[in-house]
This record gives structure tokens, sequence and C-alpha cells, in this order.
């Protein structure tokens, strides 16, 4: 008898639990709501953190290189690792760009999260970049150019500030 009621009692605070957990999980948190509303803005920046070329290691980057979107303008300022096909016309050495004629679309992914593709058609060297933005503000950019190999970039976005 006593097994029995012990039993009943392991199994009435298991479902307790998994109810518990599975309410928990479907509130979204301050983070992803901030996302979300950063992601339909279309007012975020992507920050930076490393580096993956497509010949080499990855690398760790220091503070200062991200690109700002908005629904007028991309603005890129990253480093580039990798090799270049051709030379470049200006002297700037990098993913540096600001672009005013770019398509963007931005898709939800199954797992959550969104795949934002912008398309650039006055950057220059660089033909497209693909952005995959995860609900907890992390994100990867991965950079298609004409002349030189992809690249990728791991880090976050935050909302850009209203002033």
């Amino acid at each position: 008898m006593k097994a029995s009621i012990k039993i009943f009692l392991g199994i009435v605070f298991l479902m307790t639990l998994v109810v518990h957990t599975a309410t928990a999980q479907k509130q979204p948190s301050a983070k992803a709501i901030a996302v979300k509303n950063a992601v339909d803005s279309q007012r975020y920046i992507f920050h930076a953190e490393n580096v993956l070329p497509l010949r080499g290691s990855q690398r760790f980057l220091t503070s200062g290189y991200d690109v700002t979107v908005t629904k007028d303008s991309v603005i890129s300022y990253l480093p580039y690792f990798g090799r270049a096909y051709s030379a470049p016309l200006n002297n700037e050495g990098g993913i540096q760009f600001t672009s005013t004629n770019f398509t963007y679309a931005a898709t939800t992914r199954k797992k959550g999260g969104w795949e934002i593709t912008i398309s650039t058609k006055d950057a220059g060297d660089v033909r497209q970049l693909l952005l995959t933005i995860f609900e907890n503000g992390t994100a990867s950019l991965n950079v298609t150019s004409n002349n030189r190999d992809p690249i990728s970039f791991s880090g976050t976005v935050t909302k850009i500030k209203s002033k």
C-alpha cells in the first residue's frame, strides 16, 4: 500500500514538472521579444564577434565591426580574410560599403528565428548578405561576393536605439 502511494505521488510530481516546463518554454523571453521587434521594424545592428573565412581558421574580432540595417540603407564595416580574384578598385580593405539600393526578404525559421536575405545592387563587389538571427539575439552572417571567396561571421543582433 505504501509503495503504491509513493508511485502515485511520484507520477503526480513528474506530471506537474512536465506541465510547468511546457508552459515555461512557450512564453517568449524579454530578449526574444526585443529581437523580434528589431527584426520587424527593420532597424538593427549585427555586431561581428568572430569570422570564419572559406580558407583558414576561425578568428576572434575586436569590437567595432558591424552591419547596420535600416529600411532605407545597409551599412557594412567588416574585415575580410581570404582570396580575392581581382584587386579592389578602391584602396579599402574588408567589406565596407553603404547601400541604398537593395532587396530585403525576411522569412521565419521553423525552429524559431529569422532568415534575412539582403541582395545589394550598388555595393560593388558584395552580391548578397544572408543573415540568420536566432531568438536569443545571436546571429550568423554569410557574405557572398562577386570577386572574393565567401566568408562567414557570427555575433549578436541589437536594436538601433531611437533618438
